[in-house]
């Protein structure tokens, strides 16, 4: 690996930490607090709204600082990716792609990095590098999709339950016949 090659994982791997502890603070203390946000996950169909706020900011403020310090790599993408699965499948998914119609355009791109970020490494400025961790690869990118597919099926069975939609009621049917 050059040292531009570690130096780029490093940038990436710190602005992605920092990202998703941003967020999970943003959760916890940004506008609405915690309250907001469990209203807002009880909103998308979650029971357990304070419960799934709390589960997220620890999940991002979480896997952000693993992130930053590159340690367990593949998890950390795993539940970063996992987050951003909810969110796509919940909150996005139905906004079509481009982010400022609120689509899902920056949930992709943050779980393809975390993916490849899975399967390259977190490069020599890392603590799994200083450990002699190296879960990379195939084998990096497997756990990484896998335990966040494995992880967001478990959330959603667990805790997901949408309220159905009212059906409209079409004018002639609604009119009683002579």
């Amino acid at each position: 690996m050059t040292d531009a090659d570690a130096v780029a994982l490093l940038l990436v791997r710190a602005i992605l930490g920092i990202t998703m502890i941003a967020h999970g603070l943003n959760h916890w203390r940004g506008g609405g607090r915690i309250e907001g946000t469990a209203g807002w996950f009880t909103g998308l169909g979650l029971r357990h709204g304070r419960l799934q706020a709390w589960m997220s900011v620890g999940t991002e403020v979480g896997a952000g600082a693993l992130l930053l310090a590159g340690l367990l790599t593949p998890l950390a993408c795993a539940a970063v990716i996992s987050v951003m699965l909810v969110a796509g499948i919940l909150a996005h998914r139905t906004n079509g792609f481009f982010v400022f119609k609120d689509g899902y355009e920056y949930v992709l791109v943050l779980s393809v990095v975390c993916l490849a970020l899975a399967v390259l490494g977190p490069g020599r400025f890392s603590v799994d590098n200083a450990s002699g961790i190296d879960v990379t690869g195939w084998a990096g990118g497997g756990i990484a999709l896998g335990v966040a597919v494995a992880a967001t099926a478990g959330l959603l069975g667990l805790f997901w339950r949408p309220q159905p939609q009212p059906q409209s009621v079409p004018a002639a049917a609604s009119t009683p016949s002579p």
